[in-house]
């Protein structure tokens, strides 16, 4: 069964409280989505850092009940 985008988000948000999440289901299909994690707590992080720190919020569903996830990471501006 495919993660709902609001799952996604809370999952994020829950690991990274101070993190702003724009997800996007890119086939309207429930299993694709692009998510945008924006949050203060990744500066001095590498890109790979902040990602995996997403991904870890995750708690490893990548690749099971989440299929797809194209992840942008940013600091705020």
């Amino acid at each position: 069964m495919p993660m709902a985008a609001d799952d996604i988000a809370d999952m994020i948000r829950a690991a990274i409280p101070d993190a702003e999440v724009e997800i996007t289901d890119l086939a309207g299909d429930g299993d694709h989505y692009a998510a945008r994690v924006v949050a203060e707590s990744f500066r001095g992080l590498s890109r790979v850092a902040q990602q995996r720190a997403v991904y870890a919020a995750l708690g490893g569903r990548m690749g099971g009940v989440l299929h797809a996830l194209q992840l942008t990471t940013a600091v705020p501006n």
